[in-house]
């Protein structure tokens, strides 16, 4: 065929020169969800089976982290089904990685619908052109502004309708989907965060969308998505919808902007300043603030529920012959190993611990009655008794106990468990008083 003029070349030789270069045909039957294979050469020998389901080629296909075979998860894995539908000739390029490989291959796709409906030729060829896939490693690698953005998409409420749908990890491309906005929202509502849900409907909802935005205007808020690993992070969900001359078209974009990083970042610095706020520097319990906020909660709280609420007043007995004996060094290392003891004993007993001042300290016990209270602090009073601190080895505290009054104000709370810690103290210390 090499000597023959361009004039007399005819069908059957296109035909034969096609399927003599092609990498390779497929042909699908959605309605079925089967593929069959025509033509397989080079890494499609590996890549397709002679035939298999339509759902898995497209999974294959379309649902793998950009540039590695790497599969989603199974929750984005349910719009696969809606990217296997053509109703024109499509075309793309894919990267795919093969199986025990770590290069990409650069495959162009294009896809002819025929009659019947729901039936398609898959014609897929390899680029070898090592400039091309040279690039879109050193692309890959690249960071821009751009990379944040996991998901963008055009929506027209009017029509119901998706378009022009780019997610960033599994491709740089547009991805060919049929799906309409309203099927969208209520498949994507399941990524999202349990507590988020509820918001996510209402913000995305087209009536909301209609009411509240007009032409020009952006809107966003954040929430925790399912990414494509299936892990939840932080996003941005930005709405914003496009200035037209005609008040009557709601057409919208939308994208999901990746802010997991500094969110996390942003919470653990403001983790730190709360703590500074509410916890004692030296003890790491809850400072005078806090212990006092939450004692007037568990007031607030009995005055409203019938459940009880308790709370203990705890003294180290002699402390100051602690401080003039060994120097105040190995006084605050036992106000911290005091400390410890009352952290681990509120953690068993889900209470409430902090420093009132000095070597007193308070512990809010909420559902507890006085006689509930009272036997948790006998077996407080115990676990000090029996500790072996540094340097001192010994030291006992004095506990109040009371519980809460309906009818009690903060100083009428806190003077009984005062008078009921100094009786502890004045009957001979090392015990328990409830009043």
């Amino acid at each position: 065929m090499e000597d023959k003029k361009l004039t007399d070349f005819n069908l059957s030789d296109v035909s034969e020169l096609f399927f003599g270069n092609v990498d390779a045909v497929v042909i699908v039957d959605s309605t079925i969800d089967t593929y069959k294979s025509i033509v397989r050469r080079g890494i499609f020998e590996k890549f397709l089976e002679e035939s298999g389901s339509y759902h898995d080629l497209i999974l294959d296909l379309w649902f793998h982290f950009n540039g590695t075979n790497e599969k989603v998860s199974g929750e984005y894995q349910i719009f696969a089904d809606n990217t296997g539908k053509f109703k024109g000739k499509y075309s793309r390029r894919l990267k795919l990685v093969l199986k025990d490989e770590d290069v990409p291959h650069l495959v162009q796709l294009t896809v002819y619908p025929f009659e019947p409906e729901k039936k398609y030729i898959f014609i897929l060829d390899e680029f070898i052109d090592n400039e091309s896939l040279q690039e879109s490693l050193t692309t890959k690698k690249i960071n821009t502004i751009q990379e944040t953005y996991l998901f963008s998409m055009y929506i027209d409420l009017v029509q119901d309708t998706t378009s022009s749908i780019n997610v960033t990890e599994i491709s740089d491309d547009v991805v060919n989907y049929n799906l309409k906005y309203s099927d969208w929202r209520m498949m994507i509502v399941n990524m999202i965060w349990p507590d988020d849900q509820e918001q996510f409907l209402r913000r995305t909802d087209p009536e909301y969308l209609k009411k509240n935005f007009a032409p020009g205007r952006t809107s966003s808020y954040d929430c925790m998505m399912r990414n494509l690993e299936g892990k939840f992070i932080w996003v941005k969900l930005i709405f914003s919808r496009a200035q037209t001359f005609n008040e009557d078209d709601y057409r919208f974009v939308f994208m999901v902007q990746d802010i997991h990083e500094n969110s996390m970042e942003l919470m653990s610095t403001l983790q730190k300043y709360e703590e500074k706020a509410t916890k004692d520097p030296l003890t790491g319990v809850f400072n005078h603030g806090e212990v006092e906020a939450q004692l007037n909660s568990a007031l607030a709280n009995s005055q409203k529920s019938e459940n009880p609420s308790s709370v203990m007043l705890l003294d180290l007995d002699l402390f100051k012959k602690v401080n003039d004996t060994y120097g105040h060094s190995i006084g605050d290392t036992t106000l911290k190993h005091f400390a410890k003891i009352l952290m681990e004993f509120a953690a068993e007993e889900r209470v409430i611990v902090g420093r009132w001042g000095g070597e007193e300290f308070v512990i809010v016990c909420r559902d507890k009655s006085g006689e509930e209270a009272y036997a948790m602090a006998e077996t407080l009073r115990k676990k000090v008794e029996e500790y072996v601190f540094p340097e001192i080895y010994h030291i006992t505290c004095s506990i109040g106990v009371t519980q809460l009054k309906p009818s009690d104000s903060f100083k009428e709370a806190f003077d009984r468990i005062d008078k009921a810690m100094y009786a502890s103290k004045h009957n001979g210390r090392n015990m328990v008083t409830l009043m």
